[in-house]
């Protein structure tokens, strides 16, 4: 079957930047997905960024104008991968003009931002719009989704989604815009991380009812440019205590984002305790999976598996060897790629990437979460848009 080629342009050539075109220049480490991505042109205002792309084979063309990305005809589709405070305005550029869109969390800025951009993807429904989240794409992931949707768990006790990194604890660590309240939104670590803890309980279904937040600004300064101290104004933590349901029945979902948690490099953690059955998978230890089986009367003891390399979309990696960041970027591509030449129906396999309504159910998340920790209180979260 011949290869759908999609023409894709980037803007924002940093971080991530990088991972998509490493990602599209080895396509080929994939098997068969009937689609094949072309970076064709790349956006950002450092020259020193956009200097990179020359690096590649098949260079891209570079611009310093995020304009001339949307305006190329021969782009298919957009990465976004700019500050929060940037979302609304080229997310709904990108859609006027045309473009199918994979978009950095959390979608908007605050809540009148994720308004802007649901309506713009509300005015376009021929495009496809999603949002990026790679975590669930490790192999112990999708085995996590597999057993979900098997409903091996029974029903759900407690369920715990952790994402933890450590490197604010360094106060001399110079700031940037995520730390600004400007630029990243007053969610702080929620806009920038809570997408990855809450990728598999919406997919689930679990959106929770209320929430109780603690939420904590740690580090209230840090060195700009110049060496001088300048607000941090944004949390460094957040831990939420939520009630979710399962076919009536409610339990407690917590979900911490912090980048203040000693000893943590960039850990994602999913654990699931129910009634039939547990499970819990994390990357700090990416070749493990845990799962129990209950049976009334039984001793209870944790199974351990050791994954290999396979995740959603086949790869030309042995299947005993290991996975990694670099190959969840890439398995996601396959799921934006895959759903945009072949539809939701025709897709290899059938997990895809975060929807809008999931992205904007965050936004109602963490705004209850925000009065929440002001006032003390327990806050009911208010959904504005289906998942």
């Amino acid at each position: 079957m011949a290869e759908r080629i999609v023409n894709l342009g980037l803007i924002g050539g940093g971080l991530m930047g990088r991972e998509l075109a490493s990602a599209a220049a080895r396509w080929v480490h994939l098997g068969d997905t009937g689609v094949r991505p072309r970076l064709v042109h790349v956006c950002d205002v450092s020259p020193a960024a956009l200097a990179w792309y020359e690096r590649l084979a098949d260079a891209p063309r570079r611009s310093s104008d995020w304009r001339a990305v949307l305006d190329d005809p021969e782009v298919d589709a957009v990465y976004i991968a700019v500050p929060h405070n940037l979302h609304a305005e080229l997310y709904q550029a990108a859609l006027d003009a045309g473009k199918h869109l994979l978009g950095e969390k959390p979608f908007g800025i605050d809540l009148d931002a994720n308004d802007t951009i649901m309506h713009a993807i509300a005015a376009h429904p021929d495009l496809l719009v999603r949002c990026s989240s790679e975590m669930p794409f490790f192999p112990g992931g999708q085995e996590v989704w597999r057993w979900l949707s098997a409903g091996r768990f029974g029903r759900p006790i407690e369920v715990r989604s952790l994402f933890l990194h450590s490197s604010d604890l360094d106060p001399e660590k110079p700031i940037n815009w995520k730390r600004r309240a400007q630029t990243n939104g007053a969610y702080g670590c929620l806009g920038d991380l809570g997408m990855h803890a809450l990728h598999l309980p919406l997919r689930a279904g679990w959106a929770p009812l209320n929430v109780h937040a603690v939420l904590g600004d740690i580090v209230t300064e840090r060195p700009d440019a110049d060496g001088n101290l300048v607000p941090c104004d944004t949390p460094d933590n957040a831990i939420l205590l939520c009630r979710a349901e399962h076919e009536g029945d409610e339990f407690a979902l917590r979900i911490e984002t912090k980048r203040i948690a000693p000893g943590h490099g960039n850990t994602w953690t999913i654990e699931i305790d129910g009634t039939a059955g547990s499970i819990a998978f994390t990357t700090k230890h990416p070749k493990t999976l845990r799962t129990m089986r209950y049976s009334p009367g039984a001793r209870q003891s944790w199974e351990l598996t050791d994954l290999g390399s396979q995740s959603a979309y086949p790869s030309i990696t042995g299947a005993i060897f290991e996975f990694g960041f670099s190959d969840a970027i890439q398995q996601m591509w396959a799921a934006f790629l895959d759903e945009l030449a072949h539809g939701k129906e025709g897709m290899r396999q059938p997990f895809g990437c975060v929807t809008p309504g999931e992205a904007a159910f965050t936004h109602d998340l963490f705004t209850a979460a925000l009065r929440a920790n002001a006032e003390r209180t327990v806050e009911r979260v208010e959904r504005r848009y289906p998942l």
